[in-house]
């Protein structure tokens, strides 16, 4: 059965002391306010290559250059680990080739390239470039750096421990995001055998929950599908070795949904002005949604990294507006002549609401030839104004259809 001793870790920090930063770690008052504990973020989304997975990666790849057993690495990813491959790779004087998905964001390519590695696109998902990478390894006799089912990858995110412990020794509780497990086994593992009274929390998306049911089956599990916006923990096929370092050290682990995620990457944002990807945002929408009993205890919560496109941002945003009730959507009836339109913008602006999309429909067979059905979609600051910009359309005389 696999295991990782507390030794493991502690020779990880050493090799990586002079590549990664130390990230830090912050109370949050309105965190804390929000869920009745003293809430504390490890924001891993400012470490090098923006992701923890630099971590991991470096101490895999330090670890082979000492022994001598590495001439070429060669990685499977459409994300975080590649830049943390080429980052690595590119620091110890190692060439490395990533295989991407066709599929991959050009920003991600090219963050890669930057890094010092030679980036091949094949297939379409990441099952496809894991066989690619594999045809390299075998035909150009380069090491393969697993993503997370390795123990030396394993130890190095397991160093996220050791600095909470140093940096928070009265923590109760530290929660972390979960896909393929390589940061949740490492940090469980370090934890528990420094301290096992602090409870260690996964955290996985609902769309991709191979790790929380391996956790309540105690073997593991796999899912034959994915669905979730947080793609850094999209993961079907858990590691056998993070699996059974989960089983054997984590408290328990829970689930969120997308739009907890995306209401907590909006929090993230406008309370403490820090970019968040939706695989990092998981603990703290575990944390504000009422998945763990966190009342009157010490929390950290792991944000695990911040690569997050750019043109994603805007859906995020719409879908975290939309699970804090912060847009209204809605039709109503107006008479097709002019000045209606500027009466019901009157109206709302009475209230304080503002228009964002406005969409006239005249073609419904239930409407009179002068009349148009018209669908807008508002900012308001919360359930309440919400409720209260609908009594003032009813009261003006508007029939109000909630979208």
């Amino acid at each position: 059965m696999a295991d990782l001793a507390l030794q493991e870790i502690e020779k990880a920090v050493a090799r990586l002391r002079p590549t990664i930063h130390r990230t830090k770690i912050e109370k949050s008052t309105t965190f804390s306010a929000m869920s009745g504990a003293e809430v504390y973020l490890k924001f891993e989304n400012q470490q090098k290559t923006g992701s923890f997975k630099i971590r991991g990666a470096s101490n895999k790849i330090a670890a082979l250059v000492e022994r001598g057993e590495i001439k070429m690495g060669v990685a499977s990813s459409a994300g975080n680990h590649a830049q943390g491959v080429a980052y690595a790779s590119h620091v110890h004087g190692i060439p490395a080739t990533i295989v991407m998905p066709k599929s991959t964001p050009i920003a991600k390519v090219s963050a890669t390239e930057g890094y010092g590695a030679k980036v091949v696109l094949h297939g379409d998902c990441y099952d496809d470039a894991y066989k690619k990478a594999v045809e390299i390894q075998e035909k150009e006799g380069a090491t393969f750096l697993h993503p997370y089912d390795d123990l030396e990858v394993i130890a190095g995110q397991g160093t996220i421990g050791i600095e909470i412990l140093e940096d928070l020794p009265t923590v109760d509780m530290v929660v972390v995001p979960a896909g393929g497990g390589g940061l949740l086994s490492g940090v469980a593992a370090c934890i528990k055998q420094i301290n096992p009274r602090v409870k260690i929390i996964g955290v996985q998306a609902q769309g991709a929950p191979a790790i929380a049911n391996s956790f309540k089956a105690k073997k593991l599990c796999t899912t034959e599908t994915v669905s979730t916006i947080a793609d850094g923990i999209a993961v079907k096929v858990p590691g056998t070795n993070t699996i059974e370092l989960i089983n054997k050290y984590v408290d328990d682990v829970v689930t969120v949904s997308d739009a907890e995620i995306s209401a907590a990457i909006l929090l993230l944002l406008e309370r403490t002005k820090q970019v968040v990807e939706p695989a990092g945002a998981t603990p703290l929408a575990a944390v504000l949604n009422g998945k763990l009993d966190v009342k009157g205890k010490k929390v950290a919560c792991v944000l695990s990294g911040g690569n997050i496109d750019v043109s994603f941002i805007q859906r995020i945003i719409e879908l975290g507006l939309a699970s804090r009730q912060r847009k209204l959507k809605f039709s109503t009836t107006l008479l097709d002549i002019p000045g209606s339109l500027e009466h019901l913008s009157h109206s709302l602006s009475e209230v304080n609401a503002n228009i964002v999309m406005v969409q006239y429909d005249r073609s419904s067979a239930e409407l009179d030839p002068n009349e148009a059905i018209i669908h807008i979609a508002c900012e308001v600051g919360g359930k309440e104004h919400g409720e209260k910009v609908v009594k003032t359309l009813k009261s003006h005389g508007y029939k109000v259809v909630i979208e």
